[in-house]
């Protein structure tokens, strides 16, 4: 039996390091999630964007390592083989997928990864890292909105809007294997509701190691107090 003093209280306190969480965000295109997402980077400091692997070349301005990890498709086979992404997907003639390494580390290191991923995604990083996802869907006001809001960012075709519209109503029906679901009808309200989902997430007792210890160390001040 060891002969050490039992750390009081306020040491184990200390000791209590939160783990990191998966923040997966996914919304129909124009529902808002990249504007939440960028407050959320701007705004706290504890999270941090996942950087995908992708095997397009680098747009203009694009950094790698910053913006993606841009990559050959015979190395992003090889990562996909040996079970190295979190996610992965196919996009037109791209591939994009997450690196497991960096993430876990962050994670450990007690920081959020924001997600900016849809539902086929959000269900490949369930199946592998579960216990540390957090699901939140941002829906639209009405569909009326959704459209207005897309045509307003000018970016896009008449003809390339009405494909995303056509593709929102199956992207929306997925909102149920989702945590959270919250309804962006105000930007700043929406934010706040997003961030008290973060707030309360991490307070929960799986993401505090050492948590246990500090309960004992209670106790047993409290034992103390009472038979003294």
């Amino acid at each position: 039996m060891s002969n050490a003093p039992q750390k009081r209280p306020s040491e184990l306190r200390r000791d209590i390091k939160r783990r990191g969480m998966l923040f997966v965000l996914s919304s129909p295109s124009g529902a808002g999630k990249s504007t939440i997402s960028l407050r959320l980077l701007q705004d706290d400091d504890d999270v941090v964007l996942s950087v995908s692997v992708t095997t397009r070349p680098p747009r203009p301005g694009e950094v790698d390592g910053k913006d993606y990890h841009f990559i050959d498709i015979p190395r992003f086979e090889e990562m996909k083989a040996a079970n190295d992404l979190l996610e992965h997907a196919r996009v037109f003639d791209n591939y994009y997928g997450t690196p497991k390494g960096p993430v876990n580390d962050q994670l450990t290191s007690g920081k959020d990864v924001l997600f900016d991923i849809d539902w086929q995604g959000t269900q490949q990083v369930e199946a592998q890292a579960a216990s540390d996802l957090v699901r939140v869907f941002i829906l639209p006001p009405s569909l009326r909105e959704l459209e207005r809001r897309l045509k307003s960012r000018a970016q896009d075709s008449d003809e390339v809007v009405a494909g995303r519209m056509a593709k929102a109503s199956d992207e929306m029906s997925h909102c149920a294997e989702y945590d959270y679901v919250v309804i962006n009808d105000d930007l700043e309200e929406t934010l706040a509701s997003v961030k008290a989902i973060l707030t309360a997430e991490r307070l929960r007792r799986q993401r505090q190691p050492g948590i246990n210890d500090f309960v004992s160390a209670l106790r047993s001040e409290a034992t103390a107090h009472s038979n003294g």
